[in-house]
């Protein structure tokens, strides 16, 4: 196992910032992950698993334990029939960019993930937070997670059924957090099927993309995908002050329907909250923090809000990850006071 002491962990975040691991291992396939738990084990050592680390803050101390990075790579594709349908199964290694599963799915005509282009990370993190973005997200899709249990030792196969998803949780993040190292994830897309455009600033952009009304491919939904986020600087692109930044650090929340008619918040834009939230709607986290006084652009010594997204806190050079933090909690409790609605962290805290 290649153990290393004290590495710099801020070049592994999307965000820049972090102190070092005090232990450090790349594992780059399922024996290397079953002896570094092992090995922390043995030692009594803090164990975290660290993936694209694009959903996380680092404490400026950095982390006392051992970091685990996940770098098993490999994708798999093949098409199967089930109930009288064609599927697209894709196997992919938790060490996977994301980004590369998705071009691969495109290329293939599969339809299943289109509009979660652009987004960066591994594979290995999309079940975890149950990614999703412009109407889709990977539960959806998700046949088969393999993961190693950590209290048990061994080597899981978990069904869709079986993670526990909800909006941007899993039991992986809940009920289950720290327990499960994922090492593969099987999707089931739809070869030659339509792409999903049900979320509206989705449908107006391909109105406004193609006027005469016709029909977009995959490739174009995907393409005008990676446009809206570009134009909110939530493409990474070099050079880019506010791609510093963990994506979306607040949650939208969501709330009874009953309780958004009767608040403060009772003309926010809110949508349906999905399946198994019943009675209960996603309220715009963007509008709640502009209503509460924090507008695009705002900044708190070397932290700010990206001058593109409001949901977005960003690294405006030289940020530390107290100052992340101390702007962020300025805005929970703002829109508190305001609302009545205590806005929940997207991203990962590590070492605080």
């Amino acid at each position: 196992m290649p153990l290393e002491e004290n590495r710099p962990l801020a070049p592994f975040t999307t965000l820049g910032i972090g102190g070092p691991a005090r232990w450090f291992v790349e594992a780059a396939s399922e024996d290397e992950i079953v002896e570094a738990v092992a090995w922390a084990r043995e030692r009594r050592v803090p164990l975290f698993v660290l993936g694209g680390g694009s959903n996380l803050l680092v404490a400026d101390a950095g982390f006392d334990g051992l970091v685990l990075h996940v770098a098993r790579r490999g994708m798999t594709m093949e098409e199967s029939r089930a109930d009288g349908r064609t599927q697209g199964i894709v196997r992919a290694a938790a060490g996977e960019p994301w980004e590369l599963c998705v071009e691969r799915s495109l290329d293939a005509g599969w339809a299943g993930i289109e509009c979660l282009t652009g987004i960066p990370g591994t594979v290995g993190g999309t079940p975890v937070q149950n990614v999703g973005a412009y109407g889709q997200e990977v539960s959806s899709v998700i046949e088969r997670v393999r993961a190693f249990d950590t209290e048990e030792g061994r080597f899981v196969e978990l069904s869709a059924a079986e993670c526990g998803f909800s909006y941007r949780r899993s039991r992986f993040n809940a009920s289950d957090r720290g327990r499960f190292i994922v090492t593969r994830v099987d999707f089931r897309l739809t070869p030659g099927g339509a792409p999903t455009v049900r979320y509206a600033e989705l449908q107006r952009a391909i109105e406004a993309a193609l006027p005469d009304g016709s029909r977009p491919s995959l490739a174009e939904v995907a393409e005008i995908v990676r446009r809206i986020r570009r134009s909110k600087g939530m493409l990474i692109v070099e050079g880019d002050p506010d791609c510093r930044s963990a994506g979306s650090f607040f949650k939208n929340p969501i709330m009874r329907e009953d309780f958004l008619h009767t608040s403060a918040a009772c003309n926010a834009p809110h949508f349906p909250a999905g399946v198994g939230a019943e009675g209960c709607v996603k309220i715009s986290a963007a509008w709640l923090i502009e209503q509460a006084g924090f507008s695009k652009g705002y900044a708190l010594g070397n932290a700010g809000i990206s001058s593109r997204h409001t949901l977005a806190l960003i690294n405006r050079g030289g940020a530390t990850a107290r100052e992340i933090l101390a702007l962020a909690e300025k805005i929970f409790d703002a829109v508190e006071a305001r609302f009545g609605i205590r806005l929940e962290r997207e991203p990962v805290v590590v070492g605080f």
